[in-house]
């Protein structure tokens, strides 16, 4: 006789499938969330790295009434649709982020939801039937950002070397399967499935192994879930207790015998604070550094000072900043140094800037950089850990004290809240339109810009748009 289902299965699923999303701040979030999530996508689109991962696996495929990949030609299915979404999206890691014992890119999900959507939006006209609306993925971004959220607050998957993008593939194997019509029982059989595969290693994320799967890693996993999502739409058998399984389950096998812990219920917390990476494209633990630097930039080139002139900067910060981007010695490839917070900081203050390109070969041979870098010292502010975590804050604190060759030290200038963070919000939403609005003209004529602005910023009507119509206005021929 099989076993009861695991409780965390059953809760996920009845989440998804049950929960009313009535907060406004959930909506009109999601809403800028998906036009930045998307714009991070077309800028990816400008880096041939990425790019030469694109399309379907076999040249020349297309798929009739598949899902199209935004700022491309491509019409695949929804499995590699899903992967080409989904890589585009995290490639230059300038979408959101959610920090917590376990941190992660909720939006990462959007790669299965839209090419599901799109698929089936398709599929349904083709059959005579109405497409879904728009309003349909902005509610499976709500509920993805939530599981994947929710779960991260109390359980680190770092700790134990596995890759957050495990919980892109949980999260998005819930909501996808809720757009495919997925009842109860196969839903929780989707999920079991989930946790009986192998999981990603973090050590594309880590020295000496650093690499540019990191890049594509939530694309594989995303799309894992609509191939998961799909074989259970079959009637396809699950595990029901694939975590608490003596010996074998998931707790036992790859969690060190813990049992998740769990700090709230779902409902849409993680989209009301989720945190836009809008200035800068850096790793989220580095974002006020970064902002920080930036002023000291400033004041270095009213003062006439230069970089050459220092002789240490101390960087007070929180410990995962710590355990994930303080970093010595060589550095490999662009990987390497957008998750590094001493590269971050050294190249704007010795340019005032840091953009995706920052981090390529040529920026990086500049000789003055590693030497600058050899200059930072990070140090643990307990306080800074603790707000960190606090639910009430969320704090990405970072300080910069500099002191130079002569002597002389500047005031520290310290920078708590990023301009992406909840807090920030009424001063950093124009700026994520302005930078939607430059990743638009990356891509498209000025026409077509504007058609895509036209449907887009407008939340009513972009809520009641055929989700196949909104993707054939970001559809590049």
């Amino acid at each position: 006789m099989s076993p009861q289902p695991d409780k965390v299965l059953i809760d996920i699923a009845d989440y998804v499938l049950n929960y009313d999303i009535t907060s406004d701040l959930a909506w009109s979030t999601a809403h800028y969330c998906l036009l930045d999530t998307i714009g991070c996508g077309l800028e990816a689109l400008t880096y041939p790295a990425c790019t030469k991962l694109l399309g379907p696996v076999v040249p020349g495929t297309i798929v009739p009434n598949g899902a199209k990949v935004p700022g491309t030609s491509y019409q695949l299915d929804p499995v590699q649709a899903a992967f080409n979404i989904g890589a585009i999206i995290r490639w230059l890691d300038f979408n959101d982020t959610w920090l917590a014992a376990e941190w992660g890119h909720p939006s990462d999900n959007l790669g299965g939801i839209l090419a599901t959507a799109d698929w089936l939006s398709r599929t349904a006209v083709a059959a005579g039937k109405p497409p879904l609306k728009m309003k349909a993925v902005l509610d499976a971004m709500i509920r993805a950002h939530e599981v994947q959220g929710v779960i991260a607050l109390e359980n680190s998957f770092n700790k134990v070397g596995l890759d957050h993008v495990l919980l892109v593939k949980l999260a998005s194997t819930a909501v996808v399967g809720r757009l495919l019509g997925l009842n109860r029982d196969e839903l929780i059989n989707a999920l079991s499935l989930v946790f009986v595969d192998g999981q990603a290693l973090r050590t594309y994320r880590h020295a000496p192994n650093t690499g540019s799967r990191k890049s594509w890693a939530a694309g594989d996993a995303t799309a894992r879930a609509v191939r998961l999502a799909l074989i259970a739409r079959t009637g396809e058998m699950g595990y029901p207790s694939v975590l608490t399984a003596p010996t074998w389950g998931f707790y036992d096998v790859s969690f060190k015998g813990q049992a998740f812990k769990f700090q709230r219920p779902y409902g849409s917390y993680v989209m009301e604070n989720v945190l836009f990476k809008i200035s800068f494209p850096a790793e989220f633990h580095s974002q006020t550094a970064v902002e920080a630097a930036m002023t000291l930039h400033a004041r270095l080139k009213a003062e006439g000072r230069s970089a050459g002139d220092i002789r240490h900067i101390r960087i007070r910060t929180h410990e995962a900043a710590i355990r994930i981007i303080d970093k010595k010695g060589p550095l490999n490839n662009p990987a390497d140094r957008d998750h590094c917070i001493q590269y971050m900081i050294a190249v704007p203050l010795l340019f005032g800037r840091l953009t995706a390109a920052d981090y390529e070969d040529t920026v990086a041979a500049d000789p003055r950089i590693d030497p600058l870098r050899a200059k930072m010292e990070c140090v643990e502010d307990p306080q800074f850990t603790a707000d960190y975590h606090d639910p009430e804050k969320r704090s990405i604190a970072n300080a910069l004290t500099v002191e130079f060759n002569d002597g002389t030290v500047w005031d520290e200038v310290v920078v708590e809240y990023p301009i992406g963070h909840k807090r920030r919000r009424d001063e950093g939403i124009p700026e994520l339109l302005k930078k939607f609005r430059v990743n638009l003209a990356r891509v498209y004529a000025r026409k077509q810009q504007e058609n895509v602005l036209a449907l887009s910023l407008d939340f009513p009507r972009l809520i009641e748009l055929p989700v196949h119509e909104w993707v054939d206005a970001l559809a590049h021929a």
